[in-house]
């Protein structure tokens, strides 16, 4: 049996170049009765462990390191004993936030997180940060995108580290030939599918 999705949003701060903003974020959590992992820890862990609930906690997967993706990993890792997993391109902007803490593992394009008899394909995706990555789950015909790719069109890119014809080139190299009908669920807001945002405005 597949493993299942299940979904909570948190809300707080992002923090980046001296400003700071209010934001909600979706927390993803995929797995079965047994065992699970994390997609990002942005802010109210307790909620996230809720979400946990009795289950293993096999890892904690960042799709990047923007203080609000990544806020509360070492607690939730310290919580649970999971690993955190990031893309060590994105370590610059991790060690903003944890400056003593590193992650435990890497996350690099190509690789696999089996969970729950459900294949996670890592797919680098730089551009909304240098390390940013997207987790595809083919059986499941789902894509976390993290801040790669929303509803609307790419993420957000005028920060540092952030480049628009980078994450633009991720996308239609990366997450295009994926297929519409794919389910994208996202760091921030509603689900979409790569068909609708292959046909948007900014392509």
């Amino acid at each position: 049996m597949a493993a299942r999705i299940d979904h909570a949003v948190t809300s707080g701060t992002f923090t980046l170049d001296g400003e700071t903003f209010d934001v909600d974020n979706n927390v993803w959590v995929i797995g079965d009765d047994a065992e699970c992992v994390v997609i990002d820890a942005p802010h109210d862990p307790q909620r996230i462990l809720d979400l946990v609930g009795g289950r293993r906690l096999v890892a904690i997967l960042c799709t990047h390191a923007h203080d609000d993706h990544v806020r509360y990993a070492p607690e939730l890792s310290e919580a649970t004993g999971a690993p955190i997993r990031l893309n060590p391109e994105d370590r610059v902007l991790w060690d903003l936030t944890h400056p003593d803490r590193a992650p435990d593992a890497e996350l690099h394009d190509g690789q696999a997180v089996e969970i729950a008899g459900t294949r996670l394909e890592v797919i680098a995706t730089p551009g909304h940060a240098p390390g940013a990555v997207c987790f595809y789950a083919p059986e499941l015909g789902v894509l976390f995108s993290g801040d790669t790719l929303f509803e609307g069109g790419p993420g957000a890119t005028g920060r540092s580290y952030s480049d628009r014809p980078t994450i633009e080139r991720s996308i239609r190299e990366k997450l295009f030939p994926l297929g519409d009908e794919v389910v994208v669920k996202t760091g921030h807001g509603p689900d979409t599918t790569i068909g609708a945002e292959r046909r948007g405005d900014w392509v």
